[in-house]
């Protein structure tokens, strides 16, 4: 098969009318978000970045949580030299820190912003062994329990703007089709913070089943409750950004191949596709890739593992907080 013919196949649209080819911009065009507040974790470089400013040309107003203020407000600034008319703010957070999850949320709350998206993008890949400041090995704490906090503080916010607006709060994990190459067992729910038998990529496929798993359980109970909130999941598709930092010979081969992988506008299709497009309206607790709907491994699909992951979750916030 020549080039053509292979790209060709590889950018054909899917039932949704968007394919691993279609951009951000354009699985949003024509889309009014200007009644719209959203949250982007990792809003500060690649496709977090894209999805931040792809959502504000569209009118939504847009906040972006940031280790470093100084880095966030760069790029605001950033995104208002391409849309001048760009709704943003800039709060800080450390994912990896239970305590600075619950700073930001209190912060966003005394904004008195409504909230109608929370995108949960941020994400570090394949470190050294390494535990966060609250002893959680830090792929773990940073990718899945700092958002599993973060949603969980920020549902309720959710569920009165989307009642009070009338209009569908949606929650978006970015998660990866790194989640296929996890542990053995999924999720190593006894050695989740032990350095015996860590793998760095490993670890951050257990991540991404992580965000994977936590959307499917929370559709199940935003569903069970009756509310008009959603939560899905998606894999960005391969993109050569700074998160392969921990990683320098895949980072380098990545970069050899940029002309046969995604670029950040398509990386960021899905993301903005799942948060905006009416087509995803109802759609709950399902996972996506290149916009449109896909399906996890086995273990991404398993409803029990969902829920032991959440109830697990939730036993390490309340346990790690608790002690502080």
């Amino acid at each position: 098969m020549g080039i053509g013919r292979l790209w060709s196949y590889v950018c054909r649209d899917g039932p949704s009318g968007f394919g691993a080819c279609s951009t951000a911009e354009q699985v949003t065009a024509g889309i009014d978000a200007s009644n719209l507040t959203a949250i982007v974790t990792g809003a500060t470089s690649g496709i977090g970045r894209e999805t931040a400013r792809v959502l504000a040309l569209r009118g939504a107003t847009v906040i972006i949580p940031t280790r470093n203020r100084e880095s966030g407000l760069k790029v605001k600034d950033s995104i208002l030299e391409q849309v001048p008319n760009a709704k943003l703010d800039v709060m800080e957070i450390d994912l990896g820190s239970l305590s600075s999850v619950r700073s930001f949320v209190t912060t966003f709350l005394d904004s008195n912003y409504p909230l109608n998206l929370l995108i949960n993008n941020a994400a570090i890949m394949a470190c050294p062994f390494q535990l966060s400041k609250d002893g959680i090995e830090l792929q773990f704490a940073t990718n899945h329990i700092g958002h599993f906090l973060l949603t969980n503080l920020l549902l309720d916010k959710m569920k009165a703007t989307a009642k009070e607006s009338g209009i569908e709060g949606r929650v978006v994990n970015v998660g990866s089709l790194s989640h296929r190459r996890t542990y053995s067992s999924g999720i190593r729910f006894d050695k989740i913070n032990s350095p015996s038998g860590y793998a760095p990529y490993a670890s951050y496929g257990q991540s991404k089943l992580a965000n994977i798993l936590h959307a499917k359980e929370l559709g199940r109970r935003l569903q069970e409750e009756g509310m008009n909130v959603t939560a899905n999941s998606l894999h960005p598709g391969v993109i050569p950004t700074n998160i392969t930092r921990y990683i320098k010979p895949i980072g380098t081969f990545l970069s050899l191949l940029q002309v046969f992988l995604k670029d950040v506008q398509q990386g960021a299709a899905t993301t903005c596709y799942v948060a905006l497009h009416p087509k995803v309206k109802g759609v709950s607790g399902k996972y996506f890739s290149d916009c449109n709907e896909s399906h996890p491994t086995p273990y991404g699909a398993d409803a029990d593992l969902a829920k032991k992951l959440w109830e697990f979750s939730e036993e390490m916030v309340k346990t790690k907080l608790g002690s502080q």
